[in-house]
């Protein structure tokens, strides 16, 4: 079997939310566009992923990696990640290269199930009947009556775990953390897993004075309370705190994990499987943190982490991202519904379960 063809297409939901984040200056715009990618076979198999919807991402794929990946073996996985690895050494080794690599390698692996008469999870290695999963949005511009509807309204899709957003304003708006923090526990009671994103807004010596006011509200993690290079500060939140550090989204290499995992900054791993370099690296990095006795939680991409996390033993939950999951539940397929908290792929269905709509790609692509 060989690869013949990549195809690339960008959707985009017009009716989707805005969002906005404590480092992310302005709100963006409605709806953010996604770029599924394709890859046809000789077999009349085609595998799929999807990533962030850049048009430097798109562009490096065909530009740089297709005459790589037209013509190969998908079933050569790690020979084909290695060859993209060294192709974008020199402009990208994190970032933009390796998000187009996730991608490609992300409908390989699609491939290789679909080939094989499988769901992933079941050629990863089935760890789990099922996965947690959390409720994620709780973005800054929401007004503290919003960010109650929107976190009360993932309770009653049946969440038990939600996730907001703190450190509004780059960090300047402390006493508006505190009081929206307060509001929401509060609507969810006592019993809620509540987590709290701090998207890179702190300092080091203020995330440690707010994580004893984090403290008071049970909150389960604290995630990215400083900015994400910054592995001396992660290290030094996390031995001062009680509450657990998460952090990873923002590391793009399994090297970059052993250097937070080494140096005690991380007590949760959030690896991503759109940024790593897809399933062949995130497993890898998954095997990396169970050595270490740390839990995983990945960050969005919650359709393409499903699989994944069901082949690892140490999973703690999956991020289901509102403004990730509405559009696909208009783009996809029947895709696999949550469930109290819950979720599984369907055991009938080949590959990683993502199939496009031909009608939603008609009326949402947007080139």
């Amino acid at each position: 079997m060989k690869i013949t063809r990549i195809r690339t297409t960008r959707l985009h939901d017009p009716d989707g939310g805005t969002f906005q984040d404590a480092t992310m200056p302005v709100p963006g715009g409605r709806g953010f566009p996604w770029m599924f990618v394709e890859l046809a076979t000789d077999a009349g198999i085609t595998g799929i992923s999807y990533s962030e919807g850049a048009g430097p991402v798109r562009s490096l794929i065909h530009e740089q990696l297709s005459d790589l990946i037209v013509g190969a073996d998908p079933f050569e996985t790690e020979k084909l990640w290695t060859s993209m690895f060294w192709r974008t050494r020199g402009n990208g080794r994190k970032g933009v290269a390796f998000q187009a690599i996730s991608a490609i390698d992300n409908a390989l692996w699609d491939i290789k199930a679909k080939a094989l008469g499988v769901p992933l999870y079941r050629l990863l290695g089935t760890a789990h009947d099922h996965v947690a999963v959390y409720g994620s949005g709780g973005w800054t511009h929401y007004t503290e009556r919003e960010l109650v509807r929107e976190q009360r309204s993932f309770a009653e899709r049946g969440f038990s775990r939600t996730k907001m957003k703190v450190a509004r304003d780059f960090g300047r708006a402390e006493k508006e953390d505190l009081a929206r923090l307060a509001a929401v526990r509060k609507a969810l009671g006592d019993d809620a897993t509540l987590y709290v994103d701090a998207n890179n807004g702190y300092y080091a010596k203020q995330a440690i004075r707010l994580a004893e006011a984090f403290a008071d509200h049970e909150v389960g993690w604290f995630e990215e309370p400083v900015l994400a290079d910054d592995i001396p500060g992660l290290a030094a939140i996390a031995s001062a705190i009680s509450i657990p550090v998460a952090t990873g989204e923002h590391e793009y290499t399994r090297y970059g994990f052993r250097d937070l995992i080494a140096a005690r900054a991380v007590d949760i791993v959030q690896a991503d499987v759109g940024r790593v370099g897809g399933v062949t690296e995130w497993m890898k990095i998954a095997h990396l943190a169970a050595a270490f006795n740390l839990p995983m939680a990945p960050h969005a991409y919650a359709l393409l982490h499903l699989h994944p996390a069901m082949a690892t033993p140490n999973l703690m939950v999956v991020e289901m991202l509102d403004i990730e999951w509405q559009p696909m539940t208009k783009w996809l397929i029947d895709p696999p519904q949550p469930d109290k908290g819950t979720w599984k792929p369907d055991p009938d269905r080949p590959g990683n379960g993502i199939e496009l709509d031909p009608r939603a790609v008609k009326k949402y692509a947007i080139d």
